[in-house]
């Protein structure tokens, strides 16, 4: 991986800012269905550094381009360029390839603390969906697609799909998905766990936009705190969870942008938050 400031110039993604404070990822493979390959996946993990280390970014949208495919996983078509032919023969080559690409995207992602969120257009399956669920938010156009098809061809959902599918949808749903190679609408999808919100086709860019337009115009250290607060709560006790509230409390409620937020209101006005 390499540092760079998030809008770099990259070979197999587009980074921009479509919005104030909204930053935008395009897989931009089309020609593969936006199948990851090893260079899509050091370009994400640089670009969402970027993202992370910029204190003018709030919000981050994922897509795909083209519209026929958010992600379909890992490029097994032998379009993608071969990489490391060297990791693949040494020993425990393969997981060392895994742990270095794509599961160090969504571990990039599930670290982050601003909010970010999913557009999914097309086919979202395998390490697409994982890619997909490692977002907080997700918003699937009405003709998206959505499943896992790894184990199809023998392979897993090692991207970490075996953690975030049973955490999405539950354990015997997550199995049913995988082992039987479903796929779903997204209307099934929303349903079942996997989709946040469903908006039809021509405005599903725009809603996600919009939502990251909003989450982008909140309080930058309330949004980013209760999101840590939330997801370490998904994995400790109650108990535990107050613990971590007490010490967030302490970050927050002294802070310039709860002074604002509170005169906003008295004053009735929209605040404007500076993240201080």
């Amino acid at each position: 991986m390499f540092d760079a400031p998030f809008e770099a110039s990259y070979e197999t993604i587009v980074c921009d800012t479509p919005r104030e404070a909204v930053a935008r990822i395009t897989l931009n493979r089309p020609q593969a269905m936006n199948a990851y390959s090893h260079r899509m996946t050091e370009e994400l993990q640089a670009a969402i550094a970027g993202f992370r280390d910029d204190d003018g970014l709030r919000a981050l949208m994922i897509t795909g381009a083209g519209g026929r495919a958010f992600c379909t996983g890992g490029d097994i078509s032998g379009s993608a360029p071969e990489h490391s032919s060297k990791v693949r023969t040494a020993p425990m080559g393969h997981g060392r390839e895994m742990r270095d690409g794509m599961q160090a995207v969504v571990l990039a992602l599930r670290r982050l603390d601003k909010p970010s969120v999913a557009l999914v257009r097309g086919y979202a399956v395998a390490g697409g969906l994982a890619l997909a669920l490692a977002c907080d938010l997700r918003i699937a156009a009405a003709s998206a697609k959505l499943g896992d098809t790894s184990n199809k061809v023998g392979l897993l959902p090692d991207e970490g799909g075996a953690w975030l599918f049973p955490h999405a949808m539950g354990l015997d749903r997550a199995l049913k998905m995988t082992l039987l190679h479903e796929i779903y609408d997204a209307a099934t999808a929303e349903r079942l766990g996997l989709v946040t919100e469903v908006a039809p086709d021509d405005v599903a860019e725009d809603r996600a936009l919009a939502l990251c337009e909003s989450l982008a115009a909140k309080a930058p250290l309330a949004v980013r705190l209760t999101k840590m607060m939330m997801a370490k709560a998904m994995e400790t006790s109650l108990e535990s969870s107050l613990v971590d509230a007490q010490m967030a409390v302490m970050i927050s409620n002294p802070s310039a942008d709860v002074r604002e937020g509170i005169a906003a209101f008295r004053e009735k006005r929209a605040p404007k938050f500076e993240g201080r």
